[in-house]
């Protein structure tokens, strides 16, 4: 390692497309790390003022200078200090732009002393892949130098008979990241923008006697449109399975898939009892997405024979998490809001709570039925059971993914063995 970095927090940080760029944007503002190296694998722009004026502008966010200072006028310092070796400084941080090499192998983070990776080209998320292998594999980041690598996307594990190996885990701040083990967890993924926030929404639930008993449970999520969508129709590769995603994402709300149900049994093995679904309704927003959350509960009827689950202790469960466990990252809101007052927000989830529902009906057992199954019932029984619908905000990009990937990387530069 370099002396003069011996004593500097430095993040290495792969690919600057969506998520990486927002990265270096959050970890500006946080203000730990003061030393970043990008690496885009590529030539960028005509020269380095080019990859500056694409990392400090943004379409959905407005420029760097708004997200760190809002409208006050103030801007941020912007400095080249050596042109051939691609060395900049935002607000005196130093910044160094790698652009050679693609394979995460090839780049030198020893070189720069980097420990921490944040891979976030979206094209190594498979932790079974060797260092070795020619297309490239997230394992050669730590053959490069680096001690530890956060992929910023769910493991896709390409070989369905091969188990995910011990060093690596999937991780969401403020649900089981204090499961890290330094010592053995080398490759980290950092789940979905979807998973990140549901997780949020069903953790004060499984939290919480009355609301612990989930019977069944569904999600859907409107969401902001993403870069792996066409523009306008395209004809699908071959092997393509989902033919929606190649239709324009200007003129359509397109059914698709989504993993956050698999991911959220990773990172919550307690939600594998529980009948899980989970899809995706993409729309053409650019950035914030909303989950629609559906769980039937089995529930208990007070003195008056009334449930005593309702949309007033769900609420209250959600005011309880965002005032302790999960504070700064559940928000309650009682307003009414639309998706571009959550762009940017700080905040994994936020509940809209005026939009809580909840109905409680009942499930008939015939006595005779029982008894034929050999459990002594004298009459017919009627369980129970409350259906509740639940919304839920996050932005998918800044706000929600961004922000809790950026609080993930900080714990884990923390725990650096």
């Amino acid at each position: 390692m370099i002396d003069h970095l011996q004593s500097r927090k430095i993040l290495g940080i792969n690919g600057v497309g969506r998520i990486g760029k927002l990265t270096l944007w959050n970890h500006l503002n946080l203000g730990y790390f003061d030393y970043f190296v990008l690496n885009t694998g590529r030539k960028v722009g005509k020269n380095l003022e080019d990859v500056i004026d694409y990392l400090v502008k943004d379409s959905p966010y407005g420029s760097l200078d708004r997200f760190l200072y809002g409208y006050s006028g103030k801007t941020a310092a912007l400095e080249i200090t050596d042109h051939e070796r691609g060395l900049f400084t935002i607000n005196g941080i130093p910044i160094k732009l790698y652009t050679e090499s693609r394979n995460p192998r090839e780049i030198n983070w020893s070189r720069e002393g980097v420990q921490l990776v944040i891979e976030c080209t979206g094209g190594y998320a498979d932790p079974t892949i060797p260092a070795d292998h020619p297309g490239g594999s997230a394992r050669g980041h730590l053959e490069a130098g680096a001690e530890k690598v956060i992929i910023s996307a769910p493991f896709k594990v390409a070989d369905g008979s091969q188990k995910l190996p011990p060093d690596s885990c999937m991780f969401v701040y403020g649900i089981n990241h204090s499961k890290y083990d330094p010592s053995s967890h080398h490759i980290l993924s950092a789940a979905s923008c979807t998973t990140t926030g549901l997780s949020h929404m069903i953790k004060p639930l499984l939290e919480t006697r009355e609301t612990s008993r989930i019977i069944t449970a569904s999600m859907s999520t409107v969401h902001a449109a993403t870069n792996n969508q066409k523009i306008l129709d395209g004809v699908p590769k071959a092997g393509t399975s989902d033919l929606r995603k190649t239709r324009s994402v200007f003129d359509n709300i397109i059914l698709t898939t989504t993993g956050a149900a698999d991911a959220l049994e990773e990172i919550m093995p307690e939600i594998k009892n529980v009948g899980f679904m989970a899809d995706s309704v993409r729309i053409p927003t650019s950035t914030s997405s909303l989950i629609m959350l559906n769980v039937t509960f089995k529930t208990d009827l007070n003195e008056a024979g009334e449930p005593r689950l309702n949309r007033e202790l769900i609420n209250e469960i959600y005011k309880t998490a965002a005032a302790g466990a999960q504070k700064g990252m559940v928000i309650y809101s009682d307003r009414q809001n639309v998706s571009t007052d959550l762009a940017g927000y700080p905040a994994a989830i936020v509940v809209e709570g005026i939009e809580t529902h909840t109905r409680t009906g009942f499930i008939e057992v015939n006595a005779e039925t029982l008894r034929e199954n050999g459990i002594d019932a004298p009459a017919d029984i009627n369980i129970p059971v409350t259906h509740a619908k639940i919304f839920g905000w996050y932005d998918n990009e800044l706000g929600s993914y961004v922000n809790m990937l950026g609080k993930l990387a900080v714990y884990v530069d923390k725990n650096m063995p």
